[in-house]
């Protein structure tokens, strides 16, 4: 019998039964050390609240006097700090159903609007991160890295806030869509011109998204305090007109929901199908994994560059769309408190994935909502709330000290791991 035919006789080897368990743990441990990181991010947070505690110090000098007393101030200093923050953030769920059940049995809806308003501001506060959350999330996936967000959300705002009051004459149906895809393709031609400069002479884009962001924000200063500026108002532009204005669901000036909360969803729905489920989508990841390999495959680099960042342009300018058609109805100074540079901390934390950006924008956009709360009613000063952040981002960018700190083994990555490319990769 000839060598081939003996080697045609030899069975397959049978698939491992230990590969998909493999796959079950790694996929756990992606579920698994963010919410670890989260939860440690919260015990240091709560000694940190312990030691700013100047009631509660003066009793741990006598420590070994009253350990109890000492023990159960540190619990009450806590517990109202955290209860301030979920206060502020989510609201109280009692109140909640006191309210349905009022509003189902009088018809009075007063204590359910009282009783939803803290929701409310955390998820308008969450918004524009999950937009410009993505837009970062999406360079990466191309393996750029958009500093940018910042200033494309300030243009794209700047094109909505002209077109809320500068169009008139026309309808709800057709002026606030208008505004939204005026901000959305400001946005994008903001953030082509890096993808541009990258592509044609390889300009790096941290460095030119970075200078677009100063030229954004001086622009809009000179603007909003001269050719836009509302008379007899400085540093603010005219407010634009009620028919681009976002839909709101209450009339009552403490709920501000409004339906760019659906929008940021549906943006993070389109993301994942364009990523995940068309050949341009595939283009862009293949891209960002290696450029070298999707060249040689026949792949154009610098369409998808261009591509790339005008998508993620548009993303970020639909940020500020939202912000100002749906909460200011105006542009003024100090517009964004850095949602653009939020983006940045959000998108690593979200594994650059639209779903784990959505959670991670609704974790920081509800920490955001509770920090006033939280220093009104316990006297927490809300740089807690910033620590508190810069723990989650620090953990979660760093897994390997979770690991060590709950002894869990390293498992084999599933799926993308993206990553982008060095300071000066071309």
């Amino acid at each position: 019998m000839s060598q081939a035919s003996t080697a045609d006789q030899v069975p397959p080897p049978a698939p491992s039964s230990a590969a998909p368990e493999r796959d079950w743990a790694a996929t756990l441990q992606t579920v698994l050390l963010p919410l670890l990181a989260i939860f440690t991010a919260l015990v240091i947070g709560a000694i940190v609240i312990v030691v700013s505690d100047p009631e509660v110090l003066r009793l741990y000098r006598g420590f070994f006097d009253a350990p109890g007393e000492a023990l159960r101030a540190s619990a009450a200093s806590v517990t109202r700090a955290y209860g301030a923050l979920m206060a502020g953030s989510i609201g109280s769920p009692g109140e909640v159903v006191r309210g349905f059940a009022t509003w189902g049995q009088t018809g009075d809806g007063a204590a359910l609007v009282t009783s939803l308003a803290p929701l409310s501001e955390s998820l308008v506060a969450t918004v524009p991160l999950i937009f410009a959350s993505l837009a970062v999330a999406l360079g990466f996936r191309c393996g750029l890295f958009n500093i940018g967000a910042e200033g494309q959300l300030l243009i794209g705002a700047l094109a909505s806030v002209w077109v809320g009051y500068a169009v008139t004459g026309l309808p709800w149906i057709i002026h606030m869509p208008l505004a939204v895809l005026a901000g959305a393709l400001a946005g994008a031609i903001w953030a082509a011109i890096p993808g541009y400069l990258k592509a044609r002479t390889g300009a790096h884009e941290v460095i030119t998204t970075i200078m677009m962001n100063w030229i954004a924000i001086r622009l809009v200063d000179w603007l909003i305090n001269g050719p836009m500026e509302r008379p007899g108002a400085a540093a603010k532009t005219r407010e634009i007109l009620a028919t681009s204005y976002l839909p709101q669901f209450s009339s009552d000036p403490r709920v501000r929901f409004h339906a760019g909360f659906f929008l940021a969803l549906a943006a993070a729905a389109f993301v994942y199908w364009f990523l995940f489920k068309t050949t341009w989508g595939f283009e862009i990841r293949t891209v960002g994994a290696s450029p070298d390999a999707a060249e040689y495959s026949g792949m154009n680099i610098s369409r998808n560059f261009v591509v790339a960042m005008g998508l993620s342009g548009a993303l970020a300018g639909l940020a500020g769309t939202a912000q100002v058609l749906g909460v200011t109805h105006f542009l003024a100074a100090g517009f964004s408190p850095g949602f653009g540079f939020d983006s940045i901390a959000l998108a690593l934390l979200g594994k650059s994935h639209p779903a784990g950006v959505v959670l991670a924008a609704l974790l920081f956009g509800t920490l955001r909502a509770g920090a006033t709360k939280m220093q009104s009613l316990a006297q927490i000063p809300v740089d807690i709330i910033a620590i508190l952040q810069a723990l989650i981002i620090m953990f979660v960018a760093a897994p390997a000290m979770i690991r060590w700190i709950y002894r869990i083994g390293a498992e084999r990555a599933v799926g993308e791991q993206v990553f982008t490319r060095g300071w000066g990769a071309s």
